[in-house]
């Protein structure tokens, strides 16, 4: 009974940390970008009280043993980088990736961080922002007498300017992908930095042969969260936890019972 109390608990913690992860996909719902995480568990250590394959007389083993496990715990949360939605705006420092790739973001501290999200601005002096007002590297200046901003599949950024019919290229945009995107780690404002279980960010070209995917100008990418699943995904923790708090109320009446053998 005390293992079934252990065990329920730490079921019930699980499940907990489960419907934090589940909150916290539901908020960024609409969040641009955002890319949902899912919960994922395993079981705890076993107190094998008979060993599987153990000796059960000259020439005979037990075929199964007896082992009662200690219980759950959650082990990650792994980020799913499926594609969200794309959202048409008609702003032409909207952009999105279609497929693999993170867009590049020059930090106040110098490092660079990496994003999915595709809402850019211009700053004072003309500079690809994000939303915080952190350039986009490499970084890109566009006139402020540019008129019919163009960005191109393959990143190239061109403008023209008034009484000129000749198009100015102002840069080009380069994307970086990773081996395991999961391993990125999330710091807050859309924004990822690489860890060693993500490796190295590979720069390269939107749409080139590094796999990296195309741009999109005039769209932003909703998140890839769905909002029935994820509500389907709560019930089931919720039923899960009431399931757990059931254990923990029959071991604690299966207690009193012993308690009360001698009364």
């Amino acid at each position: 009974m005390i293992r079934a109390l252990y065990s329920a608990a730490s079921g019930m913690s699980a499940q907990q940390l489960n419907v934090d992860n589940i909150a916290h996909n539901l908020a960024n719902a609409n969040t641009t970008g955002f890319k949902m995480r899912r919960a994922q568990f395993q079981d705890l250590m076993y107190q094998t009280l008979v060993q599987p394959g153990a000796s059960a007389g000259a020439q005979t083993t037990i075929p199964t043993g007896l082992q009662l496990g200690l219980g759950t715990r959650t082990v990650s949360n792994e980020i799913l980088f499926s594609q969200g939605d794309f959202s048409m705006t008609n702003n032409p420092l909207d952009l999105v990736i279609q497929g693999k790739g993170f867009f590049q973001v020059r930090r106040p501290t110098g490092e660079t961080a990496y994003t999915r999200s595709g809402g850019f601005h211009l700053d004072r002096d003309g500079n690809i922002v994000t939303s915080d007002g952190e350039a986009l590297e490499p970084q890109i200046t566009i006139p402020a007498e540019a008129q019919g901003v163009t960005i191109g599949a393959d990143g190239t950024v061109s403008y023209s300017l008034p009484g000129q019919t000749a198009t100015q290229v102002a840069g080009q945009i380069q994307i970086a992908n990773f081996a395991n995107p999961a391993g990125l780690n999330s710091i807050g404002k859309n924004l990822y930095m690489p860890t060693d279980s993500s490796g190295e960010a590979q720069i390269g070209t939107p749409g080139g042969q590094e796999g990296m995917g195309a741009l999109l100008q005039g769209y932003v990418e909703q998140s890839n969260v769905s909002v029935v699943s994820e509500f389907i995904n709560l019930i089931v923790a919720q039923r899960a936890y009431e399931a757990n708090s059931k254990i923990v109320r029959a071991a604690d009446e299966m207690y009193q019972q012993a308690n009360n053998v001698t009364r």
